[in-house]
C-alpha cells in the first residue's frame, strides 16, 4: 500500500510514484497545463496524460493547442445527447481499467466537478494516493475526498499574491516581515487567513515542548484539510508562511538525527 504524499517533494533516492493524470476538459482551463504539470511532477512522475472531451466542440480550442507540446493524449467523446455530458463516464471507466493495471502508485484528477467524488474514494479505498486539481468552485465533498487538493487558480501563469497582512513589530533585530499587503486570488476575493485552524493543527502535530517538525506539521495540515494551500495566502512555502507570521510562530533549526542536514521545527507563539 502507498502511503499519501501530501505535501513534500519525492527525495530522488526514493521510489517515484507512477501517476495517471486524467484531465477533465469539460471542467479545466488549458491556461494552467504548465503550472499543473510542474505542480505534479512535485509528487512523482505522470506516467500517463489523458484529456477526456469534445475537442469539435469550440469551448475545447484552446485545449487542442497545448496537447501536442505537453504530450496530452485526447480521448474524443461525443456528446451522445444534446446537453449530457457523456465525458464523465469515459473518463471513470478509463481510471478503472488503469486501477486495475496495478502499473500506477496514484491518480491526478484534474477537474471541478463533484461527479468524480466517489471515483476518487474508490481509488483510495485501493490504497492508491489521489491528487486532484480543480477551480476554487469545486465541491467540497470532491475535495476532501483527495489526499491532496490544489486550486489551479495558484498555478496561473503571472499569478503571485502578497502574503497577507500582520501585525507590526518594532525594533528587536527580527527581519521585517514580506509586502504588509493583504492576499488576494485571481477572482479578486481575499483568502482569509485561517489562523485558529492552522494553530489547533500545530497543537496536535507537536511534542511535549510544543515543537513541531514542519513536515510533520505540513503533512498533519493537509490531512485535516486536503485542500489547505500556502500560496492561497501569498506564502509560495509552507516554511516561508510561518517564517514571515511572527506574531503567531516561533521557528528553529535542527540538526537532524545522523545528519549535517538541519531540519525546521516550529511552535506557537
Amino acid at each position: 500500500m502507498v502511503s499519501p504524499r501530501e505535501t513534500e517533494k519525492i527525495d530522488p533516492e526514493e521510489h517515484t510514484l507512477r501517476l495517471a493524470v486524467l484531465i477533465d476538459a469539460d471542467n479545466a482551463q488549458a491556461a494552467v497545463i504548465k503550472g499543473l504539470l510542474a505542480e505534479i511532477a512535485r509528487f512523482g512522475e505522470a506516467t500517463v496524460r489523458r484529456i477526456y472531451g469534445d475537442f469539435t466542440a469550440t469551448a475545447s480550442a484552446s485545449w487542442k493547442k497545448v496537447l501536442q507540446q505537453y504530450a496530452i493524449k485526447p480521448i474524443q467523446q461525443f456528446a451522445y445527447t444534446r446537453g449530457k455530458n457523456a465525458t464523465d463516464s469515459t473518463l471513470i471507466i478509463d481510471a478503472m481499467d488503469l486501477l486495475y493495471t496495478r502499473k500506477f502508485d496514484g491518480f491526478c484528477l484534474v477537474t471541478s466537478d463533484s461527479d468524480f467524488t466517489g471515483l476518487a474514494m474508490r481509488l483510495r479505498e485501493e490504497g492508491l494516493t489521489v491528487l486532484g486539481f480543480g477551480e476554487k468552485k469545486t465541491p467540497e465533498a470532491f475535495r476532501n475526498a483527495c489526499h491532496k487538493f490544489v486550486f489551479t487558480e495558484v498555478l496561473r501563469p503571472g499569478t503571485g499574491a502578497e502574503p497577507a497582512g500582520q501585525p507590526s513589530k518594532a525594533g528587536g533585530g527580527q527581519k521585517p516581515a514580506p509586502t504588509q499587503a493583504p492576499a488576494e486570488s485571481t477572482d479578486n476575493h481575499k483568502a482569509e487567513f485561517p489562523t485558529q485552524f492552522i494553530l489547533t493543527a500545530l497543537e496536535q502535530s507537536s511534542d511535549d515542548a510544543g515543537w513541531a517538525n514542519l513536515a510533520t506539521f505540513g503533512s498533519y495540515l493537509n490531512k485535516l484539510q486536503p485542500d489547505f494551500d500556502s500560496r492561497l495566502y501569498g506564502y509560495k512555502k509552507l516554511s516561508d508562511l510561518v517564517k514571515a507570521r511572527t506574531d503567531l510562530f516561533v521557528t528553529k533549526e535542527r540538526k537532524a538525527h545522523g545528519s549535517n542536514q538541519k531540519v525546521l521545527f516550529v511552535r506557537a507563539k
